[in-house]
């Protein structure tokens, strides 16, 4: 009986190790031991990038927003003047976004501009499904400035529905064209726009006509009352260039001027001789300048 068992014992081993080494070899292949730990990690293999690569040179473009887009006051009093738009613009003066994109005649059959002077975040989504029917190579947005620009504070657009409205409107242009690129410019500086126009008497007397009447309105106050009330303008003014940031850095097609507009000093040559507080065609080429640079910029 002790030499069987001691017999049986010998052939269980055999069988085991058999066993052990038939199964090794199927998991690693061959007599090599299995990655653990971080050599695993470092066996597989990166997967392969799915960012689209940005066009600097797209054939055709598409503008929405509001006054700016649509050069109110560069011209002449209280009418647009879009051949001097900054994004679709045709005067040489400007040289807009898109003749640098696609030269001048391109531009006047590949470019067109749906801003509305008045327009607020809430009238984008309507612009971008009528931008979207074009199947644009680019939409260029600038929008915000009339939901901080009302009657009052309390009547700013709140920030949670100026986001909800963005969205709103990048997701009509995406269900229509899915692949074209998007320019966001940030909302401009309000507060310099005014402590720029405020030094001229019939700037100030064409903002009684209700010119932005929450930052704009008794232009000469400095009390404590009218610095908050513009301040208040301003920090509604800084949250909304946020949402543009960060709803913008949700789509893989989209690219934010980085706050260049709003951070960009108009002077009273930039300011339309007008109003004293939109644009003029210097202050228009001046943005097509900015647009253009972000737009052709190559970044990682």
């Amino acid at each position: 009986m002790r030499k069987r068992s001691h017999r049986s014992r010998a052939v269980l081993a055999v069988v085991t190790a058999a066993v052990v080494g038939a199964a090794g070899c199927d998991a690693v292949g061959g007599s090599e031991s299995a990655p653990s730990g971080t050599e695993a990690q470092r066996a597989k293999p990166s997967p392969s990038p799915t960012t689209p690569a940005w066009d600097s040179s797209p054939s055709s473009l598409a503008a929405v927003g509001d006054s700016i887009t649509r050069g109110f006051d560069a011209c002449s009093l209280l009418q647009d003047c879009p051949e001097a738009s900054w994004a679709t613009g045709s005067r040489a003066e400007v040289d807009s976004l898109a003749v640098r994109l696609l030269g001048s005649a391109k531009a006047a059959s590949n470019s067109w501009n749906y801003a509305v002077s008045g327009a607020r975040m809430t009238d984008l989504a309507g612009q971008m499904a009528q931008a979207a029917a074009k199947r644009p190579g680019l939409v260029t947005v600038m929008a915000g400035a009339n939901d901080a620009c009302r009657d009052s504070t309390s009547a700013m657009t709140s920030v949670a529905d100026f986001r909800a409205q963005f969205e709103d409107a990048m997701s009509t242009l995406r269900d229509a064209a899915p692949k074209a690129q998007v320019y966001v410019a940030s909302v401009p500086n309000l507060k310099r726009l005014w402590s720029e126009g405020r030094t001229n008497p019939m700037g100030k007397q064409v903002w009684k006509l209700g010119i932005c009447p929450s930052m704009l309105g008794d232009a000469d106050a400095v009390d404590t009352a009218a610095t908050e009330r513009r301040d208040t303008v301003q920090d509604r003014v800084e949250a909304y260039n946020e949402v543009l940031e960060e709803v913008c850095a949700k789509d893989e097609r989209c690219r934010f001027d980085g706050g260049a507009v709003y951070e960009f000093r108009f002077g009273t040559d930039q300011l339309s001789h007008i109003d004293w507080f939109h644009p003029s065609v210097n202050g228009q080429a001046r943005l097509a300048e900015i647009a253009y640079r972000e737009v052709t910029a190559e970044k990682a």
